[in-house]
């Protein structure tokens, strides 16, 4: 099968915006490659070597593909796309020269050739992630070991945030939690999170591929009977005003909108017809998402947590730190912890 691929050349501050952009023009799949330079500096506390380059984009730069069914006109995607990028400006996104090309390819050159980069990776003490194509024994009982073929969802455990959130969920993880992963995508959030000790994990995601990834994964885990995965969003779980109504590409950015009483507690059971697979309020919720949607649902998070709970969230570029920092403080939440890697962040905080 035929498919048109189109490429992005941007920076890697602009890559989750772009990435997401490509989704709303239709692609059916999205590839991300950041610099490969050796100037970045890596975490190695797991033994991860890094002797050669990865590839020869310039550092702080990234190229994003995006595929498209052979019948689409690609001159109508690029005339729609163009614009969108470049108004990422006045948001204070810079998406570098953003040059946009395309070319045919067929399916097997892009579906698959990325599995070749993809090898088991200790993202923390006690977690491995291992593709399900690649042998891998664990080191030890204490390691455990995530099965992942992400298709085509976000969540590999390569990206930074994936593995700022899983190390995270290590930390605060201690058995027995009942969890709301946001945003799941592959679902690695999820999986982590009972294998570390999670009594159960509700996994929300808007996006069907994302769903279908997450659900294949977490059987692939033997985990059907721990979590969850539901085609949703937090504000329609809490049963926000017009939630149910929304479009589900519009859900995010209707979280805080008419909510002066968003922190008010939540029933202390959800419906049964829900089969939520967890009790609100909820002990933990992790979301690894970008920071212009974090920033609109904070409220609906402590909403969903217990007093003491904790929330957990990344996917958040360097220069956008104060604006969630900004926003959980907000809501009320105590930031108790902020972690790095590269250019990417996350925020560890509590209900108080």
């Amino acid at each position: 099968m035929l498919w048109h691929e189109l490429t992005v050349h941007t920076t890697e501050e602009a890559q989750e915006m772009i990435s997401n952009l490509l989704y709303e023009a239709g692609a059916g799949g999205v590839s991300i490659e950041e610099s490969g330079t050796l100037n970045k500096v890596r975490d190695t506390r797991y033994g991860e070597l890094y002797d050669e380059l990865l590839n020869d984009i310039p550092e702080g730069e990234a190229v994003i593909k995006g595929y498209y069914a052979e019948t689409v006109p690609m001159d109508a995607i690029i005339e729609e796309l163009a614009p969108r990028i470049e108004e990422l400006r006045e948001f204070g996104i810079d998406p570098g020269k953003a040059l946009i090309s395309w070319k045919t390819v067929d399916e097997n050159d892009w579906a698959h050739a990325w599995k070749q980069y993809f090898k088991p990776l200790r993202v923390s003490d006690r977690l491995t992630i291992k593709p399900t194509w690649e042998e891998y024994t664990p080191a030890g009982p204490e390691e455990k070991i995530i099965e992942l073929d992400p298709g085509m969802a976000f969540g590999t455990g390569t990206h930074p945030t994936t593995a700022l959130c899983l190390r995270a969920l290590e930390k605060h993880i201690s058995g027995d939690e009942e969890v709301i992963d946001v945003g799941t995508g592959s679902g690695i959030l999820a999986v982590g999170a009972v294998l570390l000790g999670a009594k159960s994990v509700l996994a929300l995601d808007l996006d069907p591929v994302a769903v279908e990834s997450a659900r294949e994964n977490v059987a692939l885990n033997r985990l059907q009977d721990s979590i969850t995965v539901k085609e949703s969003d937090l504000l329609s779980l809490l049963g926000g005003e017009g939630a149910a109504d929304t479009a589900a590409g519009e859900m995010w950015p209707s979280a805080r909108s008419g909510h002066s009483d968003a922190q008010q507690a939540v029933p202390a059971k959800p419906k049964a017809e829900d089969s939520l697979g967890v009790t609100l309020p909820v002990k933990v919720v992790v979301a690894n998402i970008l920071a212009e949607i974090i920033v609109l649902f904070t409220d609906d998070v402590y909403r969903a947590l217990q007093p003491g709970g904790v929330y957990i969230t990344s996917g958040i570029y360097k220069d956008k730190e104060g604006l969630v920092a900004q926003a959980l403080e907000s809501s009320g939440f105590e930031i108790k912890e902020v972690s790095r890697e590269e250019d990417w962040v996350a925020f560890t905080a509590g209900k108080r």
